[in-house]
């Protein structure tokens, strides 16, 4: 009846929606499913968050329009947050924007930068809103392979010049999601290089830099000198703090990319509620010994299920960051149709590959976010089917 704009038909399918019809659709039909898809943690917000929350809901000062900008009470505790954990100086009145989770952030800041034929530099697989949020805004995304051959990083060089010079952001995500894999300083020292000579934006995605094992600690590109004067990374509460359905993130980094991106929300949104700002402050200055705890129970689960797979003959990493393990697919059968194989015969769900871009294809991911007990099932019940 009505015909949808030539943008909306331009997205690829929402890949996390599709897996959940097929997932409600299963356990409608009585079946134990296993969920090993969606990156969605299954602890609970620690009890101290939850407390401010309730305590901050009672005010009816807080019911109001939160400021666009954010409270200055969560900037300045952001900036501390990152000045504890990187070393790094941010004013909170120009380099930091508090976000409806950094998805929202992601998806709105090329609404500031692309024009009609301009292109983003896209990691290919990818977090979906980096294409989606590229395509929304009139631009077009020029794919990068992540390849195993190379560490899954992007390789600058091969990128055409006639694709370099039309290009306007580059979008980075390390620790990486759907590989799991990680960049170090050279990296980032190639990529500040690259987009100060071609005068292209930086957009780090930092939103699995606390779930990391062995004493691995993933850095931040802003930490790279010069990284500043052409980025902006954008990080969330909802792995660090098990807070996916709270939605708070933030942006920080140039002032330049900050402003314009409060320009676009400014037109968009009315802030993030009070309530949820100040309970994210009790986040960021309280106490931080459930992340050590997380990532000890993410370990015991990477380990049970990276073994696992393994004892089956599949090749999977063992990642160093993320609740994420890649795997290659078997025989090689399509992404999708390994999927369904675990589903219709396993009762498992686990993500297709090629739903986070071509690249992906030849992989599926699996999410440690369920009991240690239910992936030890999964291992036995892929036993039965390998």
């Amino acid at each position: 009846m009505f015909k949808l704009s030539k943008k909306i038909n331009s997205l690829p399918p929402y890949l996390f929606l599709e897996i959940d019809k097929a997932k409600r659709k299963a356990r409608a039909e009585g079946r134990d499913i296993i969920d090993l898809g969606v990156g969605d943690p299954d602890q609970p917000t620690p009890r101290h968050i939850i407390e401010a929350l309730y305590q901050a809901a009672q005010d009816p000062a807080n019911h109001r329009y939160a400021l666009d900008q954010g409270m200055p009470a969560l900037r300045s505790a952001i900036a501390g947050w990152y000045k504890r954990r990187y070393a790094i100086n941010l004013n909170p009145d120009t380099e930091i924007l508090p976000l409806i989770g950094s998805k929202e952030g992601i998806a709105h800041f090329p609404l500031a930068f692309i024009n009609a034929g301009d292109y983003s530099l896209v990691p290919d697989p990818c977090y979906p809103p980096y294409k989606g949020g590229t395509i929304l805004a009139g631009g077009r995304p020029y794919l990068l392979p992540l390849l195993e051959e190379n560490n899954f990083l992007p390789e600058l060089k091969k990128i055409p010049s006639a694709k370099i010079k039309k290009a306007r952001l580059l979008f980075i995500n390390y620790p990486n999601n759907p590989t799991s894999a990680n960049a170090e300083d050279d990296f980032y020292r190639q990529v500040v290089a690259f987009a100060k000579k071609n005068k292209i934006i930086v957009i780090s995605d930092l939103a699995y830099s606390e779930i990391s094992y062995g004493g691995y600690k993933p850095g931040s590109f802003l930490e790279i000198e010069g990284a500043r004067d052409i980025g902006i990374e954008f990080h969330s509460l909802s792995k660090t703090y098990n807070m996916t359905g709270w939605r708070i993130g933030w942006a920080c980094g140039n002032a330049g990319l900050i402003s314009a991106l409060s320009k676009i929300k400014s037109n968009i949104d009315s802030g993030i509620f009070s309530a949820i700002q100040l309970a994210g402050i009790a986040a960021l200055d309280g106490q931080q010994e459930h992340i050590r705890d997380m990532c000890n129970m993410y370990y015991q689960r990477r380990d049970i299920l990276a073994e696992g797979l393994r004892s089956l003959g599949l090749v999977a990493r063992t990642p160093r960051a993320t609740f994420y393990v890649w795997i290659k697919v078997p025989k090689k059968m399509k992404s999708i149709v390994f999927s369904r194989l675990l589903l219709e015969k396993a009762d498992i769900i686990a993500t297709p590959g090629v739903g986070f871009g071509r690249n992906g294809e030849g992989y599926i991911r699996m999410a440690l976010t369920v009991a240690k007990e239910r992936i030890s099932e999964a291992i036995e019940r892929l036993k039965k089917i390998m």
